[in-house]
């Protein structure tokens, strides 16, 4: 039996939606990254970009589990003397709602081309609307 290789042109991307209201932070970025690198389909290809897009609503309704939303830290270094900026859970959810998932998922992804054009497959709104009603995405149960 010979191994299928995917071709660009062979592949087909479904868009999914997630709702991550009451969710947990691991698990949403865990189903997202999969969907985002294709592993659920049976054309899984680990060189060549082969996933489908996902949309995340609700995301500043996100939740950890335990300390973490005060003990977990992000750091971001402005490339300035100085500049390392460190913001926990809770901070950087009411500054910016939708980077603690996006930081989570692109952490899951290859950290290469690949993993960099997948991310741009990846839709995360605050809130319950988003612009993408025209790709009829099929919702994904987490």
């Amino acid at each position: 039996m010979k191994t299928i290789f995917a071709k660009p042109n062979d592949v087909k991307h479904d868009w999914y939606i997630i709702d991550a209201s009451g969710q947990t932070l691991g698990r949403v970025a865990q189903k997202a990254a999969s969907v985002l690198r294709g592993k659920n389909k049976p054309t899984y290809t680990p060189n060549a970009e082969c996933g489908d897009y996902v949309v995340i609503i609700n995301a500043e309704k996100i939740q950890v589990t335990g300390n973490k939303a005060d003990d977990m830290k992000y750091r971001h270094y402005t490339g300035y003397v100085h500049g390392l900026r460190e913001y926990s859970f809770n901070e950087l959810l009411a500054k910016h709602p939708t980077d603690p998932l996006r930081r989570t998922i692109e952490g899951m992804l290859p950290h290469n081309r690949l993993g960099r054009k997948i991310s741009g497959n990846l839709k995360i709104y605050a809130g319950s609307e988003h612009p993408h009603a025209a790709q009829n995405p099929k919702p994904l149960e987490v």
